[in-house]
């Protein structure tokens, strides 16, 4: 069970890091190299569509397991290595923040009124 909590703390820290790497792309302190590459590796981790998508066989997995952590790792060189702690301690204190069930729902509704909207639509279309 000890490899278990090690896997926890290692998808731990790896959340942390594509968060502090997010904030590193918006950083005007940060190379416009490395906002880059920590652009593109946040936005692909935090995105829901994958490059492969996850119902192929073996091959699905292989973004999660090898490709993001791998563009981690080299955004996380290119980003100048004072600016890259400050980015993981703000990133923990994200981390921390209790989420809002208000703003669930307001999106949760936001979704919803779009649906009924698109469904009346193609009601009165047809």
């Amino acid at each position: 069970m000890n490899w278990l909590a090690g896997m926890k703390g290692w998808a731990k820290r790896l959340k942390r890091d594509v968060l502090a790497l997010w904030l590193a792309a918006r950083d005007r302190r940060v190379p416009w190299h490395a906002k880059l590459v920590a652009g593109a590796v946040a936005a692909y981790a935090l995105s829901p569509i994958d490059l492969i998508p996850d119902f192929i066989p073996v091959l699905g997995y292989l973004d999660d397991l090898l490709i993001v952590p791998l563009g981690i790792a080299l955004a996380i060189r290119l980003v100048p290595a004072p600016l890259m702690s400050e980015f993981r301690a703000k990133a923990e204190r994200w981390a921390e923040r209790p989420t809002s069930r208000t703003g669930l729902a307001f999106i949760l509704f936001i979704w919803f009124s779009f649906l009924v909207f698109a469904l009346w639509s193609l009601w009165e279309l047809s």
